[in-house]
Protein backbone atom coordinates (compact mmCIF):
# COMPACT_ATOMS: atom_id res chain seq x y z
CA UNK A 1 0.00 0.00 0.00
CA UNK A 2 1.09 3.59 -1.03
CA UNK A 3 0.10 6.76 1.42
CA UNK A 4 1.57 9.71 0.50
CA UNK A 5 2.00 12.13 3.74
CA UNK A 6 3.76 15.13 1.95
CA UNK A 7 5.25 15.94 -1.21
CA UNK A 8 7.89 18.87 -1.05
CA UNK A 9 8.71 21.08 -4.25
CA UNK A 10 12.58 21.73 -4.92
CA UNK A 11 13.48 24.40 -7.61
CA UNK A 12 17.14 24.42 -8.12
CA UNK A 13 19.33 26.48 -10.65
CA UNK A 14 22.02 23.86 -12.75
CA UNK A 15 24.51 25.87 -15.22
CA UNK A 16 25.71 23.70 -17.49
CA UNK A 17 28.96 22.33 -18.65
CA UNK A 18 28.20 24.01 -22.07
CA UNK A 19 25.35 25.68 -23.84
CA UNK A 20 23.02 23.38 -25.88
CA UNK A 21 21.16 24.45 -28.79
CA UNK A 22 17.77 23.32 -30.83
CA UNK A 23 15.87 24.93 -33.18
CA UNK A 24 14.01 26.32 -30.15
CA UNK A 25 17.40 27.93 -28.92
CA UNK A 26 20.34 27.88 -26.74
CA UNK A 27 20.05 26.51 -22.88
CA UNK A 28 23.26 27.80 -20.48
CA UNK A 29 21.46 26.89 -17.27
CA UNK A 30 18.92 24.45 -16.05
CA UNK A 31 16.11 25.63 -13.41
CA UNK A 32 15.12 22.23 -12.16
CA UNK A 33 12.37 21.24 -10.46
CA UNK A 34 12.68 18.53 -7.60
CA UNK A 35 10.15 16.47 -5.99
CA UNK A 36 10.01 14.56 -2.49
CA UNK A 37 7.81 12.28 -1.57
CA UNK A 38 7.19 11.08 1.91
CA UNK A 39 4.84 8.63 3.06
CA UNK A 40 3.25 7.90 6.66
CA UNK A 41 6.30 5.41 7.36
CA UNK A 42 8.88 8.10 7.05
CA UNK A 43 10.05 6.60 3.51
CA UNK A 44 10.93 8.78 0.93
CA UNK A 45 11.08 8.88 -3.27
CA UNK A 46 12.66 11.29 -5.43
CA UNK A 47 11.28 12.50 -8.83
CA UNK A 48 11.91 14.91 -11.42
CA UNK A 49 9.71 17.42 -12.98
CA UNK A 50 11.61 17.86 -17.08
CA UNK A 51 10.35 20.90 -18.59
CA UNK A 52 12.19 23.84 -19.63
CA UNK A 53 12.02 27.37 -18.87
CA UNK A 54 10.20 28.44 -21.41
CA UNK A 55 6.78 26.28 -23.01
CA UNK A 56 8.99 25.54 -26.47
CA UNK A 57 9.45 21.84 -26.35
CA UNK A 58 5.92 21.57 -24.65
CA UNK A 59 3.42 23.65 -23.23
CA UNK A 60 5.09 22.81 -20.04
CA UNK A 61 7.25 25.07 -18.33
CA UNK A 62 9.09 25.42 -15.19
CA UNK A 63 6.79 28.09 -13.32
CA UNK A 64 3.57 26.48 -14.89
CA UNK A 65 4.52 23.41 -13.47
CA UNK A 66 5.78 24.16 -10.26
CA UNK A 67 1.85 25.77 -9.54
CA UNK A 68 0.03 22.82 -11.12
CA UNK A 69 1.83 20.61 -9.03
CA UNK A 70 1.98 22.71 -5.79
CA UNK A 71 -1.76 24.12 -5.96
CA UNK A 72 -3.67 20.68 -7.81
CA UNK A 73 -1.64 17.69 -8.33
CA UNK A 74 -0.20 17.26 -5.15
CA UNK A 75 -3.27 17.89 -3.22
CA UNK A 76 -4.90 15.31 -5.18
CA UNK A 77 -2.36 12.70 -3.89
CA UNK A 78 -1.79 13.04 -0.57
CA UNK A 79 -3.97 11.15 1.79
CA UNK A 80 -5.05 9.38 -1.08
CA UNK A 81 -4.08 5.67 -0.24
CA UNK A 82 -3.59 3.06 -3.46
CA UNK A 83 -2.52 -0.73 -3.72
CA UNK A 84 0.68 0.64 -5.68
CA UNK A 85 2.85 3.39 -7.03
CA UNK A 86 0.85 2.39 -10.34
CA UNK A 87 -1.68 3.16 -9.15
CA UNK A 88 -0.76 7.27 -8.48
CA UNK A 89 -1.26 8.01 -12.11
CA UNK A 90 -4.84 7.45 -11.83
CA UNK A 91 -5.33 9.88 -8.81
CA UNK A 92 -4.62 12.64 -11.50
CA UNK A 93 -6.40 11.73 -14.21
CA UNK A 94 -9.07 14.57 -14.20
CA UNK A 95 -6.17 17.20 -14.76
CA UNK A 96 -5.73 17.06 -18.24
CA UNK A 97 -1.94 17.58 -19.92
CA UNK A 98 1.20 18.33 -17.51
CA UNK A 99 2.05 14.97 -17.86
CA UNK A 100 5.57 16.47 -16.78
CA UNK A 101 4.53 17.95 -13.66
CA UNK A 102 2.54 14.45 -12.91
CA UNK A 103 5.91 12.60 -13.67
CA UNK A 104 7.62 14.58 -10.64
CA UNK A 105 5.52 13.09 -8.42
CA UNK A 106 4.70 9.15 -10.06
CA UNK A 107 8.29 8.78 -10.58
CA UNK A 108 9.31 9.80 -6.99
CA UNK A 109 6.44 7.30 -6.10
CA UNK A 110 8.11 4.52 -7.91
CA UNK A 111 11.37 5.47 -6.47
CA UNK A 112 9.78 5.21 -2.91
CA UNK A 113 8.25 2.12 -2.85
CA UNK A 114 11.07 0.55 -4.92
CA UNK A 115 12.84 1.62 -1.33
CA UNK A 116 10.22 0.06 0.65
CA UNK A 117 10.26 -3.15 -1.24
CA UNK A 118 14.63 -3.38 -0.60
CA UNK A 119 14.93 -3.60 -4.82
CA UNK A 120 16.21 -1.38 -7.90
CA UNK A 121 13.53 0.54 -9.57
CA UNK A 122 14.59 -0.68 -12.42
CA UNK A 123 13.86 -4.14 -11.39
CA UNK A 124 10.91 -3.09 -9.76
CA UNK A 125 9.68 -1.68 -13.19
CA UNK A 126 9.84 -4.65 -14.19
CA UNK A 127 13.22 -4.31 -16.13
CA UNK A 128 15.32 -6.60 -18.09
CA UNK A 129 18.59 -5.31 -19.65
CA UNK A 130 20.83 -4.36 -16.72
CA UNK A 131 23.32 -3.01 -19.57
CA UNK A 132 21.97 -0.41 -21.44
CA UNK A 133 23.72 1.12 -24.80
CA UNK A 134 24.46 4.85 -24.52
CA UNK A 135 24.03 7.60 -27.23
CA UNK A 136 24.43 10.90 -26.78
CA UNK A 137 22.98 14.42 -27.85
CA UNK A 138 24.85 17.27 -29.32
CA UNK A 139 23.09 20.49 -29.66
CA UNK A 140 24.09 22.76 -33.07
CA UNK A 141 27.59 24.34 -32.66
CA UNK A 142 28.70 27.87 -33.57
CA UNK A 143 30.77 25.98 -36.21
CA UNK A 144 31.46 22.87 -38.32
CA UNK A 145 34.57 22.57 -36.97
CA UNK A 146 33.36 23.12 -33.37
CA UNK A 147 30.49 20.34 -34.25
CA UNK A 148 33.11 17.71 -35.33
CA UNK A 149 35.22 18.09 -32.14
CA UNK A 150 32.67 17.57 -29.99
CA UNK A 151 31.53 14.29 -31.91
CA UNK A 152 35.14 13.05 -31.87
CA UNK A 153 35.47 13.84 -27.65
CA UNK A 154 32.19 11.66 -27.81
CA UNK A 155 33.38 8.71 -29.85
CA UNK A 156 36.45 9.15 -27.77
CA UNK A 157 34.45 8.55 -24.71
CA UNK A 158 32.91 5.24 -25.91
CA UNK A 159 29.38 6.24 -26.93
CA UNK A 160 27.73 4.07 -29.72
CA UNK A 161 25.21 6.81 -31.38
CA UNK A 162 25.59 10.04 -32.19
CA UNK A 163 22.77 12.45 -32.21
CA UNK A 164 22.96 16.10 -34.08
CA UNK A 165 20.49 18.81 -33.95
CA UNK A 166 19.66 20.36 -37.10
CA UNK A 167 17.89 22.59 -38.55
CA UNK A 168 17.04 23.78 -42.16
CA UNK A 169 20.34 26.58 -41.89
CA UNK A 170 22.37 23.72 -40.23
CA UNK A 171 21.53 20.19 -42.04
CA UNK A 172 22.58 18.56 -45.49
CA UNK A 173 25.95 20.17 -45.88
CA UNK A 174 26.44 19.37 -41.91
CA UNK A 175 25.57 15.88 -41.83
CA UNK A 176 27.76 15.66 -45.32
CA UNK A 177 30.89 16.69 -42.98
CA UNK A 178 29.91 14.43 -40.68
CA UNK A 179 29.82 11.35 -43.05
CA UNK A 180 33.45 12.55 -44.60
CA UNK A 181 35.22 12.96 -41.40
CA UNK A 182 33.56 9.99 -39.35
CA UNK A 183 32.93 7.39 -42.06
CA UNK A 184 29.43 4.69 -40.76
CA UNK A 185 29.33 6.04 -37.33
CA UNK A 186 25.88 5.38 -36.46
CA UNK A 187 24.23 9.11 -36.63
CA UNK A 188 20.91 10.30 -36.73
CA UNK A 189 19.24 13.91 -36.54
CA UNK A 190 17.04 15.57 -34.55
CA UNK A 191 15.06 18.48 -36.20
CA UNK A 192 12.65 19.92 -33.09
CA UNK A 193 9.91 20.37 -35.43
CA UNK A 194 11.98 22.60 -37.56
CA UNK A 195 10.61 21.35 -41.07
CA UNK A 196 7.08 21.02 -43.16
CA UNK A 197 6.20 18.96 -45.81
CA UNK A 198 7.55 21.52 -48.29
CA UNK A 199 10.86 20.73 -47.23
CA UNK A 200 10.26 17.24 -48.73
CA UNK A 201 13.00 16.97 -51.03
CA UNK A 202 15.54 18.52 -48.48
CA UNK A 203 14.04 15.55 -46.00
CA UNK A 204 14.40 13.14 -48.92
CA UNK A 205 17.64 14.44 -49.99
CA UNK A 206 19.43 13.09 -46.49
CA UNK A 207 18.39 9.74 -46.96
CA UNK A 208 21.82 10.04 -48.84
CA UNK A 209 23.57 9.61 -45.71
CA UNK A 210 21.62 6.28 -44.32
CA UNK A 211 20.68 8.05 -40.46
CA UNK A 212 19.64 5.80 -38.39
CA UNK A 213 16.55 7.66 -37.88
CA UNK A 214 15.53 11.27 -38.54
CA UNK A 215 13.92 12.47 -35.42
CA UNK A 216 10.78 14.91 -35.02
CA UNK A 217 11.01 16.38 -38.40
CA UNK A 218 7.57 18.03 -38.82
CA UNK A 219 5.45 19.81 -36.35
CA UNK A 220 5.30 18.59 -32.53
CA UNK A 221 1.69 17.89 -32.59
CA UNK A 222 1.70 16.21 -36.04
CA UNK A 223 1.03 12.23 -36.88
CA UNK A 224 -0.72 12.97 -40.04
CA UNK A 225 2.25 14.66 -42.44
CA UNK A 226 4.69 12.45 -41.03
CA UNK A 227 2.77 9.80 -42.47
CA UNK A 228 3.33 10.92 -45.59
CA UNK A 229 7.09 11.77 -45.32
CA UNK A 230 7.91 8.36 -44.29
CA UNK A 231 6.59 7.08 -47.30
CA UNK A 232 8.20 9.33 -49.40
CA UNK A 233 11.71 8.80 -47.50
CA UNK A 234 13.93 5.93 -46.94
CA UNK A 235 15.05 7.07 -43.45
CA UNK A 236 13.18 5.91 -40.71
CA UNK A 237 11.15 8.82 -39.04
CA UNK A 238 11.44 9.01 -35.06
CA UNK A 239 8.22 10.17 -33.23
CA UNK A 240 9.06 12.46 -30.09
CA UNK A 241 6.22 15.35 -29.51
CA UNK A 242 3.22 13.81 -30.40
CA UNK A 243 3.61 10.68 -28.45
CA UNK A 244 2.39 11.83 -25.18
CA UNK A 245 -0.10 8.58 -24.11
CA UNK A 246 -0.23 5.11 -25.21
CA UNK A 247 -3.28 5.82 -27.79
CA UNK A 248 -1.12 8.48 -29.24
CA UNK A 249 1.29 5.72 -29.56
CA UNK A 250 -1.18 3.53 -31.06
CA UNK A 251 -2.74 5.77 -33.52
CA UNK A 252 0.60 6.45 -34.88
CA UNK A 253 1.74 3.11 -35.20
CA UNK A 254 -2.11 2.41 -37.34
CA UNK A 255 -1.29 4.96 -39.38
CA UNK A 256 2.65 4.08 -40.00
CA UNK A 257 3.46 7.63 -38.96
CA UNK A 258 7.07 6.59 -37.85
CA UNK A 259 9.21 3.80 -37.51
CA UNK A 260 10.42 4.23 -34.12
CA UNK A 261 9.57 5.94 -31.23
CA UNK A 262 11.79 8.33 -28.81
CA UNK A 263 9.98 7.30 -25.42
CA UNK A 264 11.20 10.11 -22.91
CA UNK A 265 9.46 9.48 -19.56
CA UNK A 266 8.58 12.91 -18.56
CA UNK A 267 6.66 13.70 -21.34
CA UNK A 268 4.63 10.65 -21.34
CA UNK A 269 3.97 11.14 -17.32
CA UNK A 270 6.09 8.95 -15.91
CA UNK A 271 6.88 5.23 -15.51
CA UNK A 272 3.45 4.05 -15.29
CA UNK A 273 2.94 5.41 -18.72
CA UNK A 274 6.00 4.91 -20.64
CA UNK A 275 5.43 0.73 -19.47
CA UNK A 276 2.11 1.19 -21.26
CA UNK A 277 3.94 2.64 -24.56
CA UNK A 278 6.62 0.41 -24.40
CA UNK A 279 4.41 -2.75 -24.50
CA UNK A 280 2.35 -1.61 -27.33
CA UNK A 281 5.81 -0.56 -29.13
CA UNK A 282 7.33 -3.83 -28.52
CA UNK A 283 4.25 -5.78 -29.68
CA UNK A 284 3.93 -4.11 -32.39
CA UNK A 285 7.78 -4.22 -33.61
CA UNK A 286 8.79 -0.28 -32.96
CA UNK A 287 11.68 -0.26 -31.26
CA UNK A 288 12.02 2.89 -28.21
CA UNK A 289 14.80 4.48 -27.05
CA UNK A 290 14.92 6.66 -23.96
CA UNK A 291 14.90 10.71 -24.89
CA UNK A 292 16.87 12.93 -22.22
CA UNK A 293 15.87 16.21 -21.70
CA UNK A 294 18.78 18.01 -19.66
CA UNK A 295 17.55 15.96 -16.61
CA UNK A 296 19.80 16.18 -13.52
CA UNK A 297 21.08 13.06 -11.95
CA UNK A 298 17.39 12.41 -10.12
CA UNK A 299 15.78 12.48 -13.63
CA UNK A 300 18.41 10.63 -15.11
CA UNK A 301 18.70 8.08 -12.54
CA UNK A 302 14.80 7.38 -13.79
CA UNK A 303 16.24 7.03 -17.21
CA UNK A 304 18.34 4.21 -16.77
CA UNK A 305 15.37 2.86 -14.70
CA UNK A 306 12.95 2.78 -17.17
CA UNK A 307 15.81 2.28 -20.21
CA UNK A 308 16.19 -1.55 -18.45
CA UNK A 309 12.71 -2.83 -20.24
CA UNK A 310 12.78 -5.11 -23.26
CA UNK A 311 11.30 -2.60 -25.90
CA UNK A 312 14.13 -0.05 -25.31
CA UNK A 313 16.35 -1.63 -27.71
CA UNK A 314 18.13 1.78 -29.60
CA UNK A 315 21.07 3.54 -27.86
CA UNK A 316 19.19 6.39 -25.81
CA UNK A 317 19.91 9.64 -24.60
CA UNK A 318 21.19 8.65 -20.83
CA UNK A 319 24.48 9.98 -21.01
CA UNK A 320 27.13 10.74 -18.05
CA UNK A 321 26.64 13.51 -15.73
CA UNK A 322 30.12 15.26 -16.23
CA UNK A 323 28.34 15.96 -19.95
CA UNK A 324 26.30 18.21 -18.38
CA UNK A 325 27.05 18.99 -15.05
CA UNK A 326 30.31 20.40 -13.08
CA UNK A 327 28.95 18.58 -9.68
CA UNK A 328 25.97 16.35 -10.15
CA UNK A 329 22.88 16.27 -7.70
CA UNK A 330 23.57 12.44 -6.97
CA UNK A 331 26.32 9.92 -6.02
CA UNK A 332 27.93 8.28 -7.55
CA UNK A 333 27.78 10.54 -10.66
CA UNK A 334 26.13 8.43 -13.81
CA UNK A 335 29.14 7.19 -15.67
CA UNK A 336 29.18 5.60 -19.11
CA UNK A 337 32.17 2.67 -19.77
CA UNK A 338 34.99 2.83 -22.54
CA UNK A 339 32.25 0.79 -24.84
CA UNK A 340 29.21 2.97 -24.19
CA UNK A 341 27.47 1.32 -21.76
CA UNK A 342 25.87 2.03 -18.58
CA UNK A 343 25.01 -0.51 -15.90
CA UNK A 344 21.77 -0.05 -13.86
CA UNK A 345 22.53 0.10 -10.38
CA UNK A 346 21.74 -2.79 -8.02
CA UNK A 347 21.22 -0.43 -5.10
CA UNK A 348 17.71 -0.16 -3.80
CA UNK A 349 15.29 2.99 -5.44
CA UNK A 350 16.56 4.80 -8.04
CA UNK A 351 20.05 3.29 -6.97
CA UNK A 352 21.44 6.40 -6.68
CA UNK A 353 22.43 8.61 -3.26
CA UNK A 354 20.65 11.96 -3.44
CA UNK A 355 23.02 14.91 -2.02
CA UNK A 356 20.93 16.85 -0.25
CA UNK A 357 23.32 19.40 1.03
CA UNK A 358 24.45 20.36 -2.71
CA UNK A 359 20.25 20.58 -3.42
CA UNK A 360 20.00 23.12 -0.60
CA UNK A 361 22.99 25.02 -1.44
CA UNK A 362 21.46 25.23 -5.16
CA UNK A 363 17.89 25.43 -4.16
CA UNK A 364 16.25 29.10 -4.84
CA UNK A 365 12.49 28.30 -3.62
CA UNK A 366 10.73 25.60 -1.48
CA UNK A 367 7.38 24.48 -0.77
CA UNK A 368 5.42 21.64 0.52
CA UNK A 369 2.59 20.28 0.59
CA UNK A 370 1.32 18.05 3.90
CA UNK A 371 -1.69 15.77 5.01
Amino acid sequence: MVKIKSIELIEINLPLVHFFETSFGRTYERRIILTRVLDDTGAEGWGEATCGETPSYSEEWTDAAWAVIEKILAPMVIGAQVESAADIWDLMKQVRGNRMAKAAIETACWDLEAKKSDVPLWRHLGGENREIACGVSIGIQDSVGQLLEKIQTELDAGYQRIKIKISPRWDYEIIKKVRETFGDIRLMGDANSAYTLDDIDKLKSLDEFELMMLEQPLPHDDIIDHAKLQREIRTPVCLDEPIKSPEDARKAIELKSGKIINLKNGRVGGHSESKRIEKICREAGIPVWCGGMLESGIGRAHNIAISTLKGYTLPGDVSASKRYWHEDIIEPAVEVSPNGIIIAPEKIGIGFEVKRNLIEKLAVRKASVKF
